[in-house]
């Protein structure tokens, strides 16, 4: 069995905790957010810390997420929501963090620079702490697909965590995009981690009419007018579009709680046809099971 993470197999946590702050794309509104360590069978949980009035705890899964139309927003029972997981939820998945805490005093993550760049690195600073519980993973052992439109994602069985996706825009700056990659850390680090979200400028208005984008800037996101890209520093490196959209879905598909052992392919998939993928899986109990591994070494021995 190839796996594509790290070689210890067990959850892990972070050492100390680490605290950013920045502003919510969506809501322009400055955020508070502080990554806390947790115990093994944690998993990720985010905790509104400006609501003081009811449960203010909302432990993702893929059933807590209410609303992907332009990003991922979670739920808890007592109507709690938090906004813009995904980037936080790649670097989670990618470095292997399995239980954390995260607190934030409003109701989105800050965006930070567009990409899961500056989120990696606060996670760095933390350090990482290994846990003894083994490491459980989603094997995937049959196909699932979804379908909206001309957009569409599965999953297939592989023996290591693999996505391929492919994007189409009539933009001449964008144009048709496919990356096909290993999901993992060195991976994710070196190819997709800073790769920012990207937007039209003729939708901006027509975003923030709509109550979103009020914190969207050229410091948070490609902006594209026409067939020229509006950033003085233009790309950060070649199919950065492509490469951010791998990014979304790394971290839309870690609101399972555990890496994959698949393979994910998506052609213009976005948010919402991502967790109607998740939801597909979770439907679908024959078709993958959760399982654990053990070192290498120690099966060798």
């Amino acid at each position: 069995m190839s796996l594509s993470f790290r070689h210890d197999h067990h959850e892990r946590t972070i050492v100390a905790p680490a605290i950013i702050a920045g502003v919510g794309v969506h809501t322009g509104r400055r955020v508070r957010l502080a990554v806390r360590p947790a115990p093994s069978g944690t998993g990720i949980v985010f905790v509104r810390t400006d609501i003081t009035d009811r449960d203010n705890r909302i432990p993702v899964s893929g059933e807590a997420v209410v609303d992907a139309r332009l990003n991922t927003m979670i739920e808890n029972a007592a109507g709690v929501r938090l906004s813009t997981i995904e980037h936080l939820m790649a670097a989670f998945c990618a470095l292997g963090v399995s239980n954390a805490v995260v607190e934030v005093d409003g109701p989105e993550l800050p965006i930070l620079d567009g990409s899961a760049l500056e989120f990696v690195q606060l996670l760095d600073r933390a350090g990482f702490r290994p846990q003894a519980t083994p490491q459980r993973y989603i094997e995937i052992l049959e196909t699932v697909h979804v379908t909206d439109g001309d957009k569409h994602a599965a999953l297939l069985p592989c023996d290591r965590y693999e996505m391929r996706f492919e994007i189409d825009f009539p933009s001449a700056v964008i144009g048709n995009q496919v990356i096909d990659f290993v999901v993992d850390e060195p991976t994710f680090r070196k190819e997709i981690m800073a790769c920012r979200t990207f937007g039209f400028a003729h939708e901006v208005e027509a975003l923030r009419q709509a109550g979103l984008a009020r914190g969207g800037s050229l410091e948070n996101a490609v902006v594209i007018d026409g067939d020229d890209i509006l950033n003085p520093g233009g790309l950060r490196m070649e199919r950065e579009f492509v490469r951010h959209k791998a990014l979304d879905a790394i971290g839309d598909l870690y609101v399972l709680g555990a890496p994959m052992l698949g393979r994910y392919e998506g052609y213009k998939a976005g948010h919402a046809v991502n967790n109607r993928l998740v939801r597909a899986l979770l439907a679908a109990p024959h078709a993958w099971r959760e399982v654990t591994r053990v070192p290498e070494l120690a099966q060798a021995g």
